[in-house]
């Protein structure tokens, strides 16, 4: 494995919504996305997942509870079973660590 500028993998990145695998750890990935609007909403059933802001905001609008904003440098651990929606303001860059 070599050395990775996160920045610059987003520049790599041409779509929207379209997760890129840029490592792998103990049976985790970290992916890398860009978003703007809104995903749909969906839930993990079985894994929980880390999401990391590196640019932008984005907003998880959760049915069971307040909606979470992250802004650039914030980080949520999004339990396992819980239905959300991401809502991306323009050209947000964000990193998501789950299972593989």
């Amino acid at each position: 494995m070599n050395k990775l500028n996160i920045p610059e993998q987003f520049t790599l990145l041409s779509e929207e919504w379209a997760p890129k695998v840029i490592a792998q750890c103990n049976g985790q990935s970290i992916r890398i996305l860009k978003g703007t609007g809104e995903l749909g909403w969906h839930k993990h059933e079985d894994d929980e997942k880390v999401i990391v802001v590196f640019k932008g905001q984005l907003t998880l609008k959760l049915k069971s509870s307040n909606d979470v904003v992250l802004d650039a440098g914030d980080m949520y651990v999004m339990p396992k079973g819980v239905d959300h929606c991401p809502v991306a303001q323009p050209d947000t860059h964000f990193m998501m660590i789950e299972p593989s």
